[in-house]
């Protein structure tokens, strides 16, 4: 990987304000410098693999957070009254979607899905502003490989009285996620595919 002081700086190209398409390229190679590496890991699925990628390394980098929410804002139906997403991974992503959508004049809440009940209080699995029933819901995930992440979040909202017919991740694994969103009833749109991150990530030799 490569230390973050090498990425292009903000006056290089300043995410805010980029032309989409830049934006993307740009988005792509700091995934490759910062999120993306080699060797032997073992993933939250139990499966072994032979790459892994850290996506907190770019959803918490300042300029890297702002890209990937202007890139998702526009893969957003129209009918959109919030995004949401399991904790950990979803949270900045929610986070950065939600502030950033103010600037494009176009407020969505975030919600963030508690993995177990809240220990006090009101117990809840949500945390964020109550919506009204049947409010169109788009989960947020960084890196799609079961599906399982996402499902458990799609599953919290329903059982909350949410409407929920689409995940939006950063990249997709392609190893049975699409597929399980679909046999739910679920449409998947991705950032970027695991093919798109390996095949630039060889282009611009970082493993050596």
């Amino acid at each position: 990987m490569t230390n973050p002081s090498e990425i292009p700086a903000l006056c290089d190209l300043n995410a805010s304000c980029a032309a989409l398409d830049t934006l993307r390229s740009w988005l792509l190679d700091l995934l490759c410098q910062l999120a993306y590496q080699e060797g032997d890991f073992v993933l939250s699925s139990g499966q072994q693999s032979s790459y892994y990628i850290n996506c907190k390394q770019v959803t918490l980098h300042p300029a890297g957070s702002v890209a990937i929410a202007r890139l998702i804002l526009p893969l957003l139906p129209l009918e959109t009254e919030a995004v949401a997403g399991l904790t950990l991974g979803a949270d900045p992503m929610v986070s950065s979607v939600s502030v950033v959508s103010v600037y494009e004049n176009r407020p969505i809440p975030a919600l963030i899905i508690r993995k177990e009940a809240k220990g006090h209080g009101t117990k809840a699995y949500i945390e964020g502003p109550e919506l009204s029933p049947g409010a169109n819901v788009v989960v947020l995930e960084d890196v799609v490989t079961t599906g399982q992440s996402a499902l458990k979040a799609v599953q919290r909202l329903t059982d909350a009285g949410y409407s929920v017919d689409k995940v939006i991740a950063l990249v997709d694994r392609h190893q049975g996620g699409a597929e399980l969103y679909q046999n739910a009833g679920l449409n998947l749109e991705s950032l970027y595919s695991i093919n798109q991150l390996q095949t630039r990530y060889q282009t611009l030799n970082l493993d050596h």
